[in-house]
């Protein structure tokens, strides 16, 4: 019988919190990842990670041992070739995409849009109309983890398939539990890890790409050696290894984590999420807390909230109150604002919402907030 692990909720945009079940995953007997055991757990985990999002075989998932940046790097660092890839940046990970760009010298365009408005399509057209060169790809962030905004990707995407240009989404904090359909978005590649809306463990990154395109790469000069996305499926495809060695408990994790993903279903995890979102929003209202992005175009996944405008309020002091009472929330990320992050995704409920928000009520309290 399992013996139940301390729980920590973590408000944080992930890690997040995970079941008990996931975490005795990981406690297995010592094997060889060399093992066809073990290859073979690795290929259920592609192609239920594939069925989550598109259908095989006309696209295929790609296994990192690496964060979900590390599978952001791979597509762009592998797909982009002599022309110009686009890239949206309206928060802190489109500008991460931006500089990988950047520092393996490929050819690229910043589309600069405020972090907690909608993106301006017409705008977005206009700068593909007007580069001199091929743009080939176009790369967004579907939730930018920096304030909750939900990028539009079907729009997006239908803007990528009118002007023949392969589009590139980092779904890293919306994968697993906003649905994605790639084929009907038009995505060719798209990024996420294991330890967000899977509420898996972290250490595994994961590609799903068009494999007809994936295939095209063969002739493509590598930029990078490990995350090298040819490389990694063709090797994968023959052997049922990864190049390198994986992450191995973190896979049992994983396997577990989308078997738990399945019974729940991707449409209620949503649900759940929503549904803490709204206990948060209407304990911020009553607390006298704003939070940025409107409704309209918020992820309900993440928020990011304004300071309180108070002379003893400081971060880190909030932080290490709320940590004493088993709760961890997050800095922002916005260069011109003052604000703090609550993520609610994890294996968390609107209960736990409604605990954490008297814990704030009490540290307001406390700096004479309220």
């Amino acid at each position: 019988m399992m013996r139940p692990v301390m729980r920590n909720i973590l408000l944080n945009p992930g890690p997040a919190t995970t079941t008990d079940t996931v975490k005795y995953a990981q406690v297995v007997p010592d094997i060889c990842p060399r093992e066809e055991e073990f290859g073979l757990l690795m290929e259920s985990i592609t192609d239920e990670l594939t069925q989550l999002v598109a259908t095989s075989p006309a696209y295929t998932s790609v296994l990192f041992g690496g964060s979900g940046t590390a599978a952001v790097e791979s597509i762009i660092s592998s797909v982009i070739g002599d022309d110009t890839i686009i890239i949206i940046n309206n928060g802190a990970y489109g500008r991460r995409m931006c500089e990988i760009a950047h520092t393996y010298g490929i050819s690229n365009l910043e589309y600069s849009s405020p972090p907690d408005q909608a993106i301006d399509i017409g705008k977005l057209e206009q700068l593909i109309l007007s580069c001199s060169g091929t743009v080939s790809h176009l790369a967004a962030v579907h939730m930018e983890t920096t304030t909750g905004l939900l990028n539009d990707v079907h729009v997006i995407g239908q803007l990528c398939r009118f002007h023949g240009i392969d589009f590139i989404v980092d779904a890293m904090s919306s994968f697993g539990a906003i649905p994605i359909q790639m084929d009907e978005m038009n995505i060719s590649f798209l990024a996420s890890s294991s330890n967000k809306c899977l509420q898996g463990m972290p250490g595994v990154g994961f590609v799903i790409g068009n494999t007809n395109k994936i295939a095209s790469l063969q002739d493509r000069k590598p930029r990078n050696y490990y995350l090298n996305l040819f490389q990694q499926h063709q090797y994968f495809t023959k052997t049922r290894q990864m190049r390198f060695t994986p992450p191995v408990q973190t896979l049992y994790a994983l396997h577990q984590a989308i078997e738990e993903l399945k019974q729940e279903g991707v449409h209620e995890r949503y649900n759940r999420y929503r549904q803490s979102w709204e206990t948060l929003v209407a304990g911020l209202e009553r607390l006298g807390l704003t939070y940025i992005v409107e409704r309209e175009h918020h992820s309900r996944l993440v928020t990011s909230i304004l300071e309180p405008e108070c002379a003893q309020y400081n971060f880190q002091h909030m932080h290490d109150y709320l940590y004493a009472a088993g709760f961890t929330i997050y800095p922002g990320k916005l260069d011109n604002r003052g604000t703090f992050r609550i993520a609610n995704i994890g294996d968390i409920s609107h209960q736990d919402m409604t605990a954490f928000l008297h814990a704030l009520e009490n540290y307001l309290q406390i700096i004479d907030f309220l």
